[in-house]
């Protein structure tokens, strides 16, 4: 469930340039999937942004979901202040490919401090729903 922190005329916070109603919230309320390997990391960094845990939990691969994602996820969302979003680079991850990566920095304010993530995920797609199945992070206090 989204947290009411979007209005329908407010800018999708994946920094799309688009509103949320039309970029990243169809995704996360399920009504229309991801299209691409960054289109999901997209909508997953606005997950985080309004705390759609469900939705990050369900894109995320099942064969690497773990039992204390939803806690951790939980807490991660009410913590976070997520502040701005980069696409460093895209390696395949189109409709027509099976996997892809998308290199990424992502700003963030928390009470341990502020910092970037920064992190190559990589996804992959199955029966033309893509999957975040794990990724390369880095750590970068500010």
């Amino acid at each position: 469930m989204l947290q009411d922190q979007t209005s329908s005329d407010q800018l999708c916070p994946c920094e799309s340039g688009k509103p949320f109603n039309f970029c990243c919230a169809p995704a996360i309320n399920g009504s229309r999937p991801a299209k691409s390997a960054e289109a999901l990391m997209r909508s997953r960094y606005s997950a985080f942004f309004v705390g759609a845990v469900d939705y990050l939990i369900d894109s995320t691969a099942p064969e690497t979901r773990r039992e204390e994602d939803r806690e951790l996820l939980v807490e991660q969302t009410q913590i976070t202040n997520w502040t701005q979003l980069t696409i460093l680079e895209t390696q395949a991850g189109q409709p027509q490919d099976t996997e892809g990566e998308v290199c990424f920095e992502a700003h963030f304010e928390s009470p341990d401090g502020n910092g970037i993530l920064r992190e190559t995920s990589r996804f992959r797609q199955d029966s033309g729903r893509w999957y975040y199945v794990d990724g390369d992070l880095e750590l970068i206090p500010t």
